[in-house]
């Protein structure tokens, strides 16, 4: 999986590091398997009008979160499979209930070498984390009152996933597939990547579905998505008909069409969201 490395989704904030979120990197040893660490904190907001709506895109990758309530000190974990939708979340609220969260975000494609079960039927849902993982919260979920800081956490966690590796079963095939998707940047058609993985199109459908939980051509999709968000905000000058030459759209209608069918906005408000504290309409053809 060495071509995930280069890989690196973003958020819809991707420049956002607060009290409310932040990332940390993994170990080099697990680069390929974990996007980052991500930590937060935030006041319970169940209730209608508390808190401030954030927007969540589709960042191929499912994560393991685990809730800490330091009011009631009860924990909470869950498994969220890969989405591909955008979706809102309340980020803080008025409620006296603390909660503090530490989570593990994977890349969609190599979770399974984690996990104890199928991914198939997970993409947009929420799971209790023992369904699929219940021998990392076997290990962690004891620990979390226990654990001096949030280094002596990460480090507990990255001994026990580098473990796992040495024990896991890969599947060459998915792994080929998804290594070809990102060196063309989600742009190779289906059959292309079904050929280029020594399988044919319906068995690698069925092993994306069994392994990622969705079809190679949504996460196609999604990968070019993301690459093309990463040039939007990395770029002072963003080039839409360069973009539609260099990810495979078949014209600007088209690039714009998907990019707020995953972003749930058009690219200015999503460059206004990204960057809200200077002007983000830095120009674009």
């Amino acid at each position: 999986m060495k071509s995930n490395i280069i890989y690196r989704p973003l958020t819809a904030t991707p420049f956002n590091h607060s009290a409310a979120y932040k990332e940390i990197e993994p170990c080099r040893m697990l680069q390929s398997y974990v996007r980052c660490f991500w930590t937060g904190e935030y006041f319970d907001c169940e209730a209608e009008g508390n808190g401030y709506p954030e927007v969540v895109i589709p960042d191929t990758c499912v994560d393991i979160i685990y809730r800490v309530d330091d009011t009631d000190h009860t924990v909470m974990a869950d498994f969220s499979g890969i989405n591909d939708r955008s979706f809102y979340v309340c980020s803080s609220g008025k409620s006296e209930h603390k909660i503090s969260v530490f989570a593990i975000r994977f890349y969609a494609w190599s979770a399974y070498v984690f996990s104890e079960d199928s991914f198939k039927g997970t993409v947009n849902g929420k799971y209790d984390v023992r369904e699929r993982f219940a021998w990392l919260d076997r290990e962690v979920r004891g620990r979390i009152f226990e654990a001096e800081d949030l280094t002596d956490m990460i480090q507990l966690i990255e001994r026990l996933l580098v473990k796992k590796l040495e024990v896991s079963k890969k599947n060459d095939t998915v792994d080929r597939a998804v290594n070809h998707m990102l060196l063309h940047y989600g742009a190779l058609e289906i059959n292309q990547l079904a050929k280029e993985s020594f399988t044919c199109v319906r068995q690698l459908e069925r092993l994306f579905q069994e392994y990622i939980g969705i079809t190679p051509k949504k996460l196609s999709n999604m990968v070019r998505y993301q690459f093309l968000w990463r040039d939007i905000v990395s770029k002072d000058h963003f080039d839409i008909m360069n973009a539609v030459c260099q990810y495979g759209y078949t014209d600007a209608a088209h690039l714009m069409r998907e990019f707020k069918r995953y972003h749930s906005m058009n690219i200015r408000d999503a460059r206004r969201m990204a960057f809200p504290h200077k002007i983000a309409d830095a120009e674009f053809a």
